[in-house]
């Protein structure tokens, strides 16, 4: 059986870390490096780094923050923000990253899904979705790191992203994010029941029993966080620890 995931999701505008509320007020928490120092020896399975920077300024993303990041990260990476072409994307995997993430520029020109996944390989082409707004039993995915809504609902594009060649869909509630309130469950298992793609739970989590909630009863494959990892004594080990307690699949002493 394949184990659950446990992800830190770092907000980077340059090289320094941010975070806010619902997209919205980044603060800044610190230097990159020092965090990626700290998650490294933490038991993580993965790491996501989005450059709000790049997402919102629709610059291209910086190979050397890649470079920055590996010089402490022993586990995969997943750089995002301000992606747009299939060379950018060659271009982060070439200087380390495992995955790329897109989002903006995906929405806007769909095929560009299918040109970095030709480009390198499916299963390094993670598709981030914010939602924003619900509107009957869907959810609008939001543009520009969570600052535009846009009129596509969020089943469908997560369905039209793995039939274009994604490999994995990060679904993020905007509402949720930074709240520290829960995942939420509904927008969660609306999306795991559109694809058969592995998708990444983000936005909420406000303590280890929210994990647990998003996997059991969302049918999440992974988990990201980042508020609680910050903000809070909780470290990736202890929400493994209590997952693994639930019966949740889980890699134990990495």
């Amino acid at each position: 059986m394949l184990k659950t995931r446990v992800i830190p999701s770092l907000l980077v505008d340059g090289f320094g870390l941010v975070k806010g509320r619902s997209f919205k007020s980044d603060r800044r928490v610190g230097p990159l490096s020092q965090a990626v120092r700290v998650y490294a020896a933490r038991d993580v399975d993965e790491m996501i780094v989005l450059d709000v920077r790049a997402g919102r300024k629709r610059t291209s993303p910086d190979p050397l923050l890649v470079e920055e990041i590996l010089r402490d990260c022993r586990v995969p990476l997943t750089v995002g923000g301000g992606v747009s072409s299939a060379e950018e994307a060659r271009v982060l995997v070439r200087a380390g990253a495992d995955k790329v993430s897109l989002n903006t520029a995906a929405l806007e020109r769909p095929g560009l899904v299918r040109e970095i996944s030709e480009e390198i390989g499916r299963q390094s082409v993670v598709v981030s979705i914010d939602a924003l707004t619900k509107v009957g039993d869907d959810w609008l995915c939001a543009t520009h790191s969570g600052s535009r809504s846009s009129a596509r609902r969020v089943r469908d594009w997560s369905q039209e992203c793995e039939s274009l060649g994604a490999g994995e869909i990060l679904i993020t509630s905007i509402e949720r994010d930074g709240c520290m309130e829960g995942f939420d469950i509904e927008l969660v298992k609306a999306v795991v029941g559109a694809v058969s793609i592995p998708v990444i739970a983000s936005g909420g989590a406000g303590g280890s029993d929210d994990f647990v909630n998003v996997v059991k009863n969302a049918g999440a494959a992974a988990v990201a966080a980042a508020s609680i990892f910050h903000f809070t004594e909780v470290t990736p080990l202890e929400v493994k620890k209590r997952m693994d307690e639930d019966g949740i699949p889980v890699r134990l002493g990495l």
